[in-house]
């Protein structure tokens, strides 16, 4: 077990919307998420202006020194952004080793990733993080290696040569995944054949997605008190309760400030958001940053290219954990929004409402037209008699003529069969 100290750098005059106690309780949360590590302290460190060369300042660096000494700490976690000179001068001034933000979260990523696909997303954005942070290696990267005797010129340096072996890994990574791509490709086909809605959670990682997954389709996706507990994306097809088949994804969830490397590497992941016919973001209501969490989220998705035409219903979730009035008032102003619903995907409080409104969003309103199909289409016809859109059939010489009672939604997918 590795002994952790956990430092918030907060800049002075910086109007970051989250409470400095706030940021340090979830950097600590984040820490906790790796099995082998304990935290053994966290400091909020107010910092004026950021030192190129230590990130704090001369007396800062020997006062964190001896509670680091003291504390017996061998890590220390900066929730924050780290330059590698700084991470390099601190790791040697402290005698430990020091994580930022970026690599801590990588480190979770690695940990939970299960699938191929996980496991090769991980570890690309894992190379393109270590390809700028060359510089903290031992000096030897600073030597120059000579050619064979037939080669002009001083030859290249190791830094060089490591940056270049990261290069050549990261494109043998990207064309394994461009195949995983290709497949979840012709999965999201195949599904597209069934003309079954996609129905996206999305949140703030532990907001409570996978709880409310397995409950409504009885799977056994790890649901735990815990940052990012679920990393791979998990899709079933579940009839709700109203009697609408629908595929369910359940995906990885969002954190502020997180690494850019890994907004990248998950995108093939996240794709399935962008295909969704409808968003719901699940939001941990009874936290006391749940509005500055669903800004992080709302960035995020549009930094992913989401469509702002895909319907979006909110879903306040845990409102267990809420005392009665604040119970009562999150009811109360849910009942009062169109597109917000108060639940608890624990006890199953107000689901029975949601379900119903996700319901006639995916529908839609019913329309009548009439739709011409030839003698060959026998496939395509007995879709549209297998979901009870046929009102009435006449046939003629041509093919058949029919009257259909459907929605567009329907309408969509059944230019897929």
């Amino acid at each position: 077990m590795t002994r952790a100290w956990v430092l918030h750098p907060d800049l002075k005059g910086d109007r970051d919307r989250r409470d400095a106690d706030m940021a340090l309780e979830e950097a600590v949360a984040l820490a906790a998420a790796l099995p082998d590590l304990e935290v053994v302290g966290a400091t909020v460190v107010p910092l004026r202006d950021p030192q190129p060369g230590t990130l704090f300042g001369s007396g800062k660096v020997a006062e964190l020194k001896s509670v680091l000494k003291e504390a017996e700490a061998e890590l220390v976690l900066v929730d924050g952004p780290v330059t590698p000179v700084q991470q390099r001068n601190l790791e040697k001034e402290w005698g430990v080793k020091l994580l930022d933000r970026t690599g801590l979260i990588l480190e979770i990523f690695s940990d939970r990733a299960a699938t191929r696909e996980g496991v090769l997303q991980v570890e690309m954005a894992a190379l393109s993080y270590q390809r700028t942070r060359l510089v903290r290696a031992w000096t030897h990267l600073e030597r120059q290696r000579g050619g064979l005797g037939f080669v002009g010129g001083p030859g290249e340096t190791q830094i060089e040569a490591d940056r270049r072996a990261i290069d050549d890994q990261l494109v043998r990574l990207r064309r394994q995944l461009d195949k995983v791509v290709k497949t979840r490709e012709l999965h999201r086909k195949a599904r597209a054949k069934v003309p079954f809605p996609i129905v996206a959670l999305v949140g703030y990682t532990n907001a409570g997605k996978s709880t409310l997954f397995n409950r409504l389709t009885g799977a056994e996706v790890l649901a735990k008190d815990m940052l990012f507990a679920t990393l791979d994306p998990t899709m079933r097809a579940v009839r709700l309760p109203t009697g609408l088949d629908v595929i369910l994804s359940d995906t990885v969830g969002f954190i502020s400030d997180l690494p850019t490397e890994l907004v990248a590497a998950f995108r093939a992941t996240l794709e399935e958001v962008l295909a969704a016919d409808i968003i719901c973001h699940v939001r941990d209501i009874s936290h006391p940053a749940t509005e500055e969490q669903a800004q992080d989220v709302a960035t995020i998705l549009r930094s992913l290219g989401v469509d702002r035409d895909v319907p979006m219903i909110e879903v306040w979730n845990k409102i267990d954990l809420l005392d009665p009035e604040e119970h009562d008032g999150a009811q109360a102003r849910a009942a009062r929004e169109e597109h917000i619903f108060a639940t608890s995907a624990l006890t199953g409080e107000g689901l029975d409402v949601l379900l119903e409104a996700v319901t006639e969003k995916l529908q839609g309103a019913a329309i009548e037209e009439d739709l011409r199909l030839g003698f060959s289409e026998g496939k395509r016809r007995a879709w549209l008699f297998e979901k009870g859109f046929v009102v009435s059939e006449q046939q003629d010489e041509d093919g058949y003529l029919l009257h259909l009672r459907w929605t567009v939604q329907d309408r969509s997918k059944f230019e897929t069969v």
